[in-house]
């Protein structure tokens, strides 16, 4: 096993233990990086000289005695969370070249258990998209498949961690933007309860919905990186007060015979993949042999979800992206006048699936139409939460595909708005509801002459993430799913 192959906690125990350095396992990375990034894109900013220097400190605590929890193993960081003196654009023209000042929380816990920064990834412009393909920074390619796209807009943490250039990534999930990726790559993603994680430092897209999350290459990994990043934070009013939890050790407390397994029946409709289907069946089956109960439920409110999520989303989006004006930080344009620089630094500097939306937030919250739109959204939101509630009063665990279909082609839907935002039909009413969702590899199948990975979404109540791990640790245990091979 070459060293960039190595996962999170077995990175962690062998720096621990000094059989290697985190010098050597971020050289190797790096290396790695170096030699795939060029093909994948994964990566926008990589520090090497930040990294190893990162990683010396790391060596001196082990040497020392003094390891934390992730002692000296590096991570992947989506260009969304504010990193310290290191480059910070969430992949916007808008954004070129923007160093921030302080640090996210997210990232300062991930650096206070020993984490080292590998560099930031690529990601679709702001978050919105759900293909990788609004990047400033151009396409990331799925390793699977490169002419294929590995989801978005985390698509550049998802590649980045099947592709082995880093153990465990961060990503945010505004509407599917873990689960989605995760499924199309190979991997696992967590998006956990709305406010588990700190939403400080995180560039804003939609912040009723934007949520921390983890990819990892199994549910261990991604246990430990949720147990890192998560925790209160007085510097977001949405923080949720809870203590953190040891996910990680006690994954194998879950007792399959008994539990009640929702399946909602408008997530199995017209449109999904028969073999998708199928591949989700299987998996359901294996925890049906064990003694699991099959509850067929519904969530009758889930065909509003996508018509709501597009006007809440661009809504706060349209308010969120109005401090970009050129006046401070970022890019600026100059005009012959201050009404002339602001529309010509925002003309510049955003990209059209952006533009796209704070024309429609605006539209949506603009005099006249609030009511008819934006309040009438947050009511459905309200129904899809109630939905959410009676279903769990019912059963332990809801579980859907992730998407309809496996990866779809690199410019295959960009030119089809609305194609693009159907595929996150299966996702966005968790967001909406905002309740913890993972996505795990649950199989393989052959889709338009390639062999592509297939995701299995499983859906718990709110704060419900030790549950829903010890579900998707048990799922991974059952399933003979081989990961792409570095």
């Amino acid at each position: 096993m070459e060293l960039y192959e190595l996962g999170l906690k077995e990175a962690a125990n062998k720096i621990k233990n000094r059989e290697i350095t985190s010098v050597e396992l971020t050289k190797a990375l790096l290396d790695r990086i170096e030699e795939r990034n060029g093909e994948i894109n994964a990566y926008v900013t990589v520090d090497r000289d930040h990294a190893l220097k990162m990683a010396e400190e790391s060596d001196k605590r082990i040497r020392e005695g003094n390891p934390r929890l992730i002692e000296g193993v590096p991570l992947g960081i989506k260009d969304l969370f504010c990193t310290k003196d290191v480059r910070t654009t969430a992949c916007s023209h808008i954004l070129d070249n923007f160093v921030p000042p302080y640090e996210s929380t997210v990232t300062e816990n991930l650096w206070k258990a020993g984490g080292v920064l590998l560099g930031k990834t690529n990601m679709d412009e702001f978050a919105m998209g759900s293909s990788n393909e609004t990047s400033y920074f151009g396409p990331v390619k799925n390793p699977w498949d490169l002419t294929r796209t590995p989801g978005g807009s985390s698509g550049g943490s998802a590649a980045a961690v099947a592709d082995y250039q880093c153990p465990v990534a961060t990503g945010s999930d505004t509407g599917g933007s873990i689960r989605q990726p995760a499924s199309f790559s190979g991997i696992v993603g967590i998006k956990p309860t709305y406010g588990r994680c700190s939403r400080f430092g995180m560039v804003a897209f939609a912040s009723s919905l934007d949520q921390a999350g983890v990819f990892a290459r199994n549910v261990e990994d991604a246990a430990l990186m949720l147990r890192c990043m998560s925790g209160y934070d007085p510097k977001d009013s949405t923080s949720a007060d809870r203590p953190i939890e040891n996910y990680d050790e006690k994954l194998d407390q879950l007792e399959i015979k008994g539990m009640k397994i929702g399946l909602p029946k408008e997530y199995f409709i017209e449109g999904l993949d028969p073999t998708v289907k199928q591949i989700i069946d299987d998996a359901i089956k294996n925890f049906t042999d064990k003694g699991a109960e099959v509850v067929e439920i519904s969530l009758p409110h889930t065909k509003y979800a996508v018509p709501a999520y597009y006007i809440v989303a661009p809504a706060e989006a349209a308010a969120n992206l109005a401090r970009y004006d050129g006046m401070r930080y970022g890019l600026r344009v100059e005009g012959d006048n201050l009404m002339d620089t602001y529309m010509k630094t925002r003309t510049e500097g955003f990209g059209t699936e952006v533009k796209r939306r704070i024309m429609i937030g605006n539209y949506t919250l603009s005099s006249g139409y609030y009511d008819a739109y934006y309040t009438k959204a947050q009511r459905v939101r309200a129904l899809i939460t109630k939905d959410f509630e009676e279903a769990f009063k019912e059963v332990d665990f809801i579980f859907t595909p992730t998407t309809p279909t496996p990866a779809f082609k690199i410019g295959g839907k960009v030119d089809d708005p609305v194609q693009m935002y159907l595929n996150d039909i299966f996702t966005v009413a968790t967001n909406l509801a905002g309740l913890p969702g993972i996505s795990v590899p649950a199989g393989k199948m052959d889709y338009e002459g390639a062999n592509l990975p297939v995701g299995l979404q499983i859906i718990g109540p709110a704060f419900s993430e030790q549950n829903l791990l010890n579900a998707a640790y048990a799922h991974e245990k059952m399933t003979n799913f081989e990961l792409l091979k570095a």
